[in-house]
């Protein structure tokens, strides 16, 4: 069993980093093996290119970062991907991870009629992220946008069937038990899936 993380958040004493740490911690105790793709440290270029969408369009990836971040999950059983949410959306190297690695020809296959079909049928997905807005204004006022574009509009679109998103509403506020019992929740949802 192979856990890939996939981390984006700048500052290393942010709840999304404690997040990180409790993640890695569950797939350990489950006798998983884990490897962390962690954006900010790695300085990847969320940018796609002319080079990029030519690629895109022959279903080729071109950017070498994100042919090495496939490869390392292509073998995976389960992925992790933890952002927090900033403007109702995930950061920049966040949607520039979707764009260039969740790629056609590597991570699904796509049909002249435009049918899409993963080409990673036993990869789960789990989606941890953190943010401020109250979780009902975030549904209700803003339509949900992360579970729209990200959970429905990517990875179910794709075929993958085991999706799961965990988010953490109004971390600013919460307690130190509170965020106690949320870093115990990740680590043990990691662990079991």
């Amino acid at each position: 069993m192979k856990t890939v993380i996939v981390y984006n958040h700048p500052y290393k004493k942010s709840f999304c980093h404690a997040l990180l740490e409790s993640a890695k911690e569950g797939a350990i105790r489950a006798g998983q093996e884990v490897d962390v793709i962690d954006l900010d440290a790695d300085k990847f270029n969320p940018v796609m290119s002319a080079e990029d969408l030519n690629g895109f369009v022959h279903h080729q990836m071109v950017d070498p970062q994100a042919k090495d971040y496939f490869r390392r999950i292509r073998d995976a059983n389960h992925m992790v991907l933890i952002f927090p949410i900033w403007w109702e959306l995930m950061p920049a190297m966040m949607k520039g991870f979707i764009d260039k690695v969740v790629f056609p020809g590597s991570f699904y296959d796509q049909s002249a009629s435009g049918d899409m079909s993963t080409l990673l049928p036993n990869l789960k997905i789990t989606l941890v992220t953190t943010m401020n807005t109250p979780a009902e204004l975030y549904k209700n006022v803003y339509g949900d946008a992360i579970y729209k574009a990200v959970v429905k509009g990517t990875f179910e679109k794709l075929g993958i069937k085991d999706v799961k998103w965990v988010c953490f509403n109004m971390v600013k506020d919460s307690t130190a038990e509170k965020r106690k019992q949320w870093l115990e929740q990740i680590a043990q949802i990691v662990a079991e899936r």
